[in-house]
């Protein structure tokens, strides 16, 4: 009998992919929502600089939830999509800090730790199942977050 999913990929090491990119995206959503949040609250001196950068920030992030939806799809499982789930999984959480801009900016950098870290042990996951598509993935959103914190971090000090 064949265990595995239409990639090629063992069903048991799909599923556990699939339960963590559900995670992965519980924490994008959250994520994308306090971004959102500090986008349209903003306020202060550096209103106009930090308003594009959230703007910037959360399109991407839509653009992420998308994808690791449609990974987990491919993977033959069945992506989350519930706000009350996506709170009570994630490692995100929502936040009421959008006015402040130094805030903002440590909430979204304490955000890509979470997520990074997140990504990882996704890469462990993935180098073990062999699945080359979820790798690409993760090391694509890694090294692209990785320059952010750096930008982000900058803007702080």
């Amino acid at each position: 009998m064949d265990n595995t999913n239409a990639i090629g990929l063992e069903n048991n090491k799909a599923e556990k992919l699939a339960e963590k990119l559900n995670e992965l995206l519980a924490n994008y959503s959250i994520f994308y929502q306090n971004t959102r949040g500090a986008h349209w609250n903003i306020k202060g001196e550096k209103f106009f600089e930090l308003h594009l950068k959230f703007e910037e920030l959360y399109n991407d992030l839509v653009l992420k939830i998308d994808e690791l939806a449609e990974r987990i799809l491919t993977l033959g499982h069945t992506p989350e999509h519930n706000y009350s789930k996506y709170a009570a999984s994630s490692s995100i959480k929502e936040s009421s800090e959008v006015t402040n801009g130094v805030r903002a900016v440590e909430n979204i950098l304490n955000s890509f730790k979470m997520v990074i870290t997140l990504q990882r042990e996704i890469l462990d996951l993935a180098a073990d199942a062999n699945d080359e598509g979820t790798n690409a993935l993760m090391s694509d959103y890694i090294r692209e977050q990785e320059k952010l914190v750096w930008m982000y971090s900058s803007f702080l000090k």
